[in-house]
C-alpha cells in the first residue's frame, strides 16, 4: 500500500482534482538548490534538481524525469498530455515536447503544490535575515508557520541604543524597529520566497505605521548581509514595477548585524496568547490570508 501524506485543501485540488496553481505563485518556481523533487503525496522521487530550468512559463519546469517515476496520459481537455506520479497517480502538471528549450526537447510543467523537496546532504545550510513590518508579534506568528524557517526570534534593530527595552522602543525615540530574526534553510525556502512572504504579510507603502500601530518602531524594515543586499534591492524594484502593489514601497533596507532579542514575554507571543484580543482581531486575519495564499508553504499539523 502506498503511504500518502496529509494534504492541504490546495494540494488536494491539484493532486487529486487536476487543478492548477496560479503562475509564479509556487514556492519552487525560482528554487535553485541541489537535491530531489518528490511527489508531495507519496514521496516518490520524481526529478533531480539538475533537470530543472527556467522556461518563463511561471511554473517549475524539468527536462527529464527520474526513470519511470512520471507517467503520462491524455489530458481531460483532449489536447494536452497530463503527467502524473507513477506511484500514486497524483496529478503533477503537463508535458510539452518540441519546444527546443533544452537538448531533451521536453518540458514537464509541474505545480509546486504537487512537489516536496529533499536537499542534497552537502547542501544543508542556513541563512539569516532580519525583517520588521509592524508589531513583531504578527510577523513572528506568520513565519513560525512557514516550511523551511528554522527559528524566529522577536527583537529590535536599526537603532542607536544598545540592548533597548520594549518600553524604550515603544517610545519611538531609540530609532529601533520591532523586528524578527529569521533563520532559514535556503535549500527549502530561498531568500526570494522569504521576501515574497514578508511583503505579503504587511503593507510596505505606509511610512512608520501598520494599521493602528503608528510610530517609527513599526516601519517596514530589512537588515541583511552584504551578499543579500543586491538580491533584496532587485526584488523590491521588480515588485514595485509589477503592478501588484499600489503606492511607493518605503521599506528601509540596511546592511548590518546589530540585533537585540526582545524580552522573553514577547517571544512566541501568538502561541501563548491566542485568546487575547489583539491576536484574534489583528493576527488571526493576517494568518488566514497567508494560509490561503501560500497553502503549500505552511508547516503541516499546525
Amino acid at each position: 500500500m502506498t503511504k500518502r501524506a496529509k494534504l492541504t485543501d490546495s494540494e488536494q485540488q491539484v493532486l487529486l482534482h487536476q487543478g492548477t496553481e496560479r503562475p509564479y505563485s509556487g514556492r519552487f518556481h525560482s528554487h535553485k538548490a541541489q537535491g530531489q523533487y518528490l511527489c508531495r503525496q507519496c514521496g516518490n522521487p520524481l526529478y533531480d534538481a539538475s533537470s530543472k530550468f527556467d522556461s518563463g512559463c511561471g511554473w517549475p519546469a524539468f527536462d527529464e524525469a527520474n526513470g519511470d517515476a512520471v507517467s503520462t496520459r491524455e489530458d481531460a481537455d483532449g489536447r494536452r498530455t497530463e503527467i502524473i506520479c507513477a506511484n500514486c497517480e497524483g496529478h503533477l502538471g503537463h508535458r510539452f515536447e518540441g519546444e527546443g528549450f533544452t537538448p531533451t526537447n521536453m518540458r514537464d510543467c509541474v505545480n509546486s503544490l504537487s512537489l516536496a523537496f529533499e536537499p542534497k546532504a552537502s547542501e544543508q545550510s542556513e541563512e539569516t535575515l532580519i525583517v520588521g513590518g509592524g508589531c513583531f508579534w504578527c510577523i513572528e506568528a506568520i513565519f513560525q508557520q512557514i516550511i523551511g524557517i528554522k527559528s524566529v526570534v522577536s527583537g529590535y534593530a536599526g537603532g542607536q541604543l544598545d540592548k533597548p527595552s520594549y518600553r524604550q522602543v515603544c517610545g519611538g525615540d531609540t530609532g529601533h524597529a520591532e523586528v524578527v530574526k529569521l533563520t532559514f534553510d535556503p535549500n527549502v525556502i530561498d531568500l526570494q520566497s522569504v521576501l515574497e512572504l514578508f511583503f505579503a504579510a504587511h503593507d510596505p507603502t505606509t511610512l512608520n505605521r501598520q494599521g493602528a500601530d503608528v510610530g517609527p518602531q513599526y516601519r517596514s524594515f530589512i537588515q541583511c548581509s552584504e551578499s543579500q543586499y543586491p538580491i533584496i534591492d532587485d526584488y523590491i524594484q521588480r515588485f514595485q514595477r509589477s503592478g501588484q502593489i499600489d503606492g511607493t514601497i518605503v521599506t528601509e533596507v540596511v546592511v548590518g548585524e546589530r540585533f537585540f532579542p526582545a524580552e522573553q514575554e514577547h517571544q512566541d507571543y501568538y502561541r501563548q496568547h491566542q485568546q487575547q484580543g489583539y491576536c484574534q482581531m489583528v493576527i488571526d486575519p493576517k494568518l488566514g490570508s497567508i494560509f490561503q495564499r501560500f497553502a503549500d508553504r505552511i508547516k503541516p499539523n499546525l
